[in-house]
């Protein structure tokens, strides 16, 4: 018989102050304690202080500076002492891991957990992507060997995307019935377009957007996720239409130069990342969201949670026809397809979405609810809680 309120911990080389992917365990963790289970984060800070504002979740943050290799190496040493001494004290039902080096480092605590009952599951939200230099490669490299100790020694494996799942079953010959699927979500009570429409209103004024159409992509910025194109897009679209404006909020790789080259001050805006709840009011102030992921194998089989969340706002994407895409919004009107990331393309769908300005608003409804049918943080967690009684149940009934 499997105990209703279980002990959860998820230890991740996250840098709780600096990533802008950390949702996804926060959120998950936070919703399983709202369901009445305890709950632990274990992960890095580098500069800054980092807290939730629930206290449900207990957060663990290690100070380790971020540094190429060598701090995921310090983290990783840091596991060896640490994780048998937290099984010992917390004694958690389940410790979830990401597929990282610091999987090396739960070695000794697996061995030790067995004689307390404590079982692994290895989270994959993503596979790796855009492996085109050392550092990338070296995570590529990290990722199928946590993957393959995962398969010797952990209870379990959670992939973000029932096509991930067949490509990572497949690639490392796992049977398909020891892993589950948790999509990613989106917290409805944060990302409301009813409840920050001032404040939206009053950013877009702060920001001399107030008599713009504003197309929206907010996450990292990287070679292969269609950002450049689309900005050679724009170069298009403003010949026509000067007043659309793409507004980019985030970091990574300098799109500075390109956008001065094309002389497109005024047309695309840089803004630095935000915290998390502040993502929504920049939603909100938005006519269209962008996911212009190409179709190639690092994107076709991921579930971005930009494009979960300007669903969640009630806003229309325009967004690459890839299985990533088309699993969550199929043919809803919530949607505007890309056939690729030409730019051409891309400035053509973006006329046809400001010829249609006036319609975006009723099409971007059905957004929402595919997103109160299958996105909410709540439904992901009760998937969640579904597994690890299926895990434990299992383990009883073993021996």
């Amino acid at each position: 018989m499997v105990n209703n309120k279980l002990r959860i911990s998820w230890v991740s080389y996250l840098t709780l102050d600096e990533d802008l992917h950390k949702s996804r365990e926060i959120e998950i963790l936070k919703a399983l304690g709202e369901r009445g289970h305890i709950t632990s984060l274990v992960g890095v800070i580098s500069k800054r202080y980092f807290k939730t504002k629930d206290k449900r979740l207990k957060l663990i943050s290690v100070p380790i500076r971020s540094a190429p290799l060598i701090s995921h190496m310090i983290y990783t040493a840091f596991l060896f002492l640490f994780l048998p001494i937290h099984i010992k004290m917390e004694k958690p039902d389940l410790v979830i891991m990401d597929p990282t080096i610091s999987v090396i480092g739960s070695i000794p605590s697996v061995l030790f957990s067995r004689f307390l009952k404590t079982h692994f599951v290895l989270d994959i939200k993503s596979t790796p992507v855009e492996v085109i230099g050392f550092s990338s490669k070296l995570a590529d490299f990290w990722f199928n060997i946590s993957v393959t100790i995962a398969k010797m020694m952990f209870s379990g494996i959670a992939i973000v995307t029932p096509m991930m799942k067949e490509e990572v079953c497949r690639k490392f010959n796992i049977n398909e019935k020891c892993v589950t699927v948790w999509t990613n979500g989106v917290p409805t009570n944060l990302f409301d377009p009813q409840t920050c429409g001032v404040e939206s209103t009053k950013l877009k004024q702060q920001l001399g957007l107030s008599d713009k159409f504003v197309i929206l992509y907010h996450g990292v910025f990287s070679p292969t996720r269609g950002l450049s194109e689309s900005i050679e897009a724009m170069e298009i679209v403003n010949q026509k239409y000067p007043q659309i404006t793409l507004l980019l909020l985030g970091k990574g790789i300098n799109l500075k130069d390109l956008i001065q080259q094309r002389k497109l001050q005024n047309n695309v805006i840089l803004h630095d990342p935000v915290g998390f709840e502040e993502v929504p009011k920049f939603i909100g102030l938005t006519d269209l969201g962008l996911v212009p992921l190409p179709d190639n194998t690092s994107w076709r089989f991921q579930n971005p949670l930009n494009l979960l969340e300007y669903l969640a706002m009630e806003k229309v994407v325009l967004a690459t026809d890839i299985p990533a895409n088309r699993i969550v919004m199929n043919d809803e009107k919530c949607c505007i397809y890309l056939h690729s990331v030409n730019p051409v393309e891309i400035a053509s769908s973006i006329e046809n979405a400001y010829v249609n300005k006036d319609k975006l608003n009723a099409w971007g409804k059905s957004g929402r609810k595919i997103i109160e049918k299958n996105y909410t943080w709540d439904k992901i967690a009760e998937e969640v809680e579904r597994y690890f009684s299926r895990i434990i149940s299992a383990n009883y009934s073993q021996g």
